[in-house]
């Protein structure tokens, strides 16, 4: 009888785990406001970027920056991790993140 507890025990507990992250299992909800820079594009640059993307060739700096290298910030940010070319290096944009990224883009690159 033991054992059957036991067992029945174990399988209440590993089926209830859930393994899935916060953004796997959130709303999905599509961004309804007009994406810009400054309110939405920025700070992920400065949170995300910055650190290795600022004076010189690659810089993220400003707007102009970003609105130039967007489709090259699309393609690296959307690698599958482990790729070798995703950014930001060491970590990844939350799913989210790249949303509004995505959108910015197909709101018209908007600075304000």
């Amino acid at each position: 009888m033991k054992k059957l507890m036991y067992i029945i025990s174990s399988a209440t507990v590993f089926i209830a785990c859930e393994s899935r992250t916060y953004e796997e299992i959130s709303d999905k909800t599509p961004i309804a406001e007009v994406v810009t820079y400054n309110k939405d594009v920025k700070p992920i640059i400065e949170a995300n970027c910055i650190s290795c993307h600022s004076p010189g060739a690659q810089a993220l700096t400003n707007y102009s920056q970003a609105k130039n290298n967007i489709d090259n910030i699309i393609d690296r940010i959307s690698r599958p991790t482990g790729d070798p070319l995703k950014m930001p290096q060491g970590g990844s944009l939350s799913p989210s993140q790249i949303s509004i990224i995505t959108k910015w883009k197909a709101d018209g690159l908007s600075e304000n």
